[in-house]
């Protein structure tokens, strides 16, 4: 079984069910070998090439709360690609609140990854299937992800444009201003929180992360 596992969780709690499943198939995780931001999982993984010592595995979730001081790279989709590019045989397992196959799909598809598990009812049991899979080779897609989309929103061209300057880094304040450049109403900063907000809770979803998450698989943007 994997020796060297890094795990890149910002919730503390997740890291309880990670720990077990791994603990019951005798991987052992130091604390080093766990990581709250996206930065850090990078730089370890730079480290542990240096070292000659490389992770063989990364567990990885999609999306991480914003914090200070802000991080180069701020969630899973982009850390997995950023450490495919330096380290391109290292195996990937998302553990994420995103219950979509869709979502998961165009994971597999474009970057390459090895494993995806939501994060639901009985997914410890889901983790340690995951983890034997990749083990030996092979692909895994959890049984337990949602197969259809069961949340729709039509997106206007306001609301493109307002999901592709979340993904530039733009904040609202920054957001309004080029709305009003652009000649795109309403740029008010309320509106526009209003609608960011209107968005996500017509698609179920609760942060900006997985609405950019979103919005790349259905190639909204």
């Amino acid at each position: 079984m994997f020796k060297n596992v890094l795990i890149a969780e910002d919730h503390e709690i997740v890291s309880k069910s990670l720990r077990s499943a791994l603990t019951d198939l005798g991987i052992t995780i130091a604390d080093k070998d766990y990581v709250f931001y996206c930065d850090d999982a990078f730089t370890r993984v730079q480290k542990a090439q240096r070292d000659g010592d490389p992770y063989e595995l990364i567990i990885t979730d999609l999306s991480f709360d914003e914090d200070y001081p802000k991080q180069k790279i701020a969630g899973g989709r982009e850390l997995i690609k950023a450490l495919k590019e330096i380290q391109p045989d290292l195996k990937v397992l998302v553990f994420s609140i995103e219950n979509r196959a869709l979502i998961a799909n165009t994971l597999f598809k474009e970057l390459n990854i090895d494993a995806y598990v939501p994060k639901a009812r009985h997914d410890a049991k889901d983790l340690k299937l995951a983890l034997e899979s990749i083990y030996k080779n092979k692909k895994y897609h959890s049984p337990n992800l949602r197969q259809k989309e069961e949340y729709l929103h039509d997106f206007t061209p306001y609301d493109k444009t307002i999901v592709s300057l979340i993904l530039d880094g733009k904040t609202q304040k920054e957001m309004s201003g080029i709305l009003k450049q652009k000649n795109m109403e309403p740029s008010g900063l309320s509106s526009i929180e209003k609608r960011i907000n209107y968005i996500k809770t017509a698609l179920n979803i609760s942060n900006n992360g997985q609405l950019i998450a979103y919005c790349i698989a259905n190639k909204v943007i």
